[in-house]
């Protein structure tokens, strides 16, 4: 269970920072094999979903929706052709959402007023990584490959909503800020107050 938003739990934040081995040889050659992900825009939806189907998950409507809108809002993770993993993306504004629709008063509180994001921004809506591919690097190389795609479409921010202490430790350590905590609908259909998450350029 995740802390309230008037007290920050420190020692979650402390092992969020410990649960993740950053793999800093991640282009070394020679002595051993590395492992490598790469990272595509678009693709087969079925695909995605028979995916998520293996591991027990299932597509939103909501993330449906954004694909259908848009291919280039999924990224799939492959690793020798093979895929692993996912995230899906949109561009955002602290007044409204996507859709059009109000965004609420606390979560536009907490993005300009605790993290001092305005206007315009990338969400990282969502992101999965299976079981057995994890500790591997990949997620670190991702939020690499990210960031440099956000600053080359002309953005300032990312924002994300989080709650895995693996995404949420890379974050740390790349020079996020966060807030606690906005209620959200999961990957896995649980709803739960999140850490946002955020990054300007």
């Amino acid at each position: 269970m995740l802390p309230s938003d008037k007290a920050i739990n420190t020692d979650f934040i402390i092992s969020c920072l410990n649960h993740v081995h950053i793999d800093t040889n991640k282009h070394r050659e020679g002595d051993r094999a590395i492992d490598m992900v790469t990272f595509s825009h678009g693709g087969d939806i079925e695909e995605l979903r028979a995916y998520l189907d293996s591991l027990g998950l299932s597509l939103g409507p909501t993330e449906e929706r954004l694909i259908k809108e848009n291919s280039e809002r999924l990224i799939m993770w492959r690793d020798n052709g093979v895929l692993v993993g996912h995230a899906i993306w949109h561009a955002s504004n602290t007044k409204q959402h996507p859709d059009g629709e109000p965004r609420e008063p606390e979560d536009k509180q907490i993005l300009e007023e605790e993290l001092n994001v305005e206007g315009d921004f990338i969400e990282l809506h969502e992101i999965w990584l299976s079981d057995t591919h994890r500790g591997r690097g990949y997620g670190t190389h991702f939020f690499e490959y990210f960031e440099e795609m956000v600053k080359e479409k002309g953005f300032k921010s990312i924002v994300y909503y989080a709650d895995h202490p693996a995404a949420m430790s890379i974050c740390f350590k790349r020079g996020y800020r966060y807030a606690f905590g906005v209620e959200l609908d999961g990957i896995t259909g649980e709803r739960a107050r999140y850490y946002v998450l955020a990054k300007q350029f």
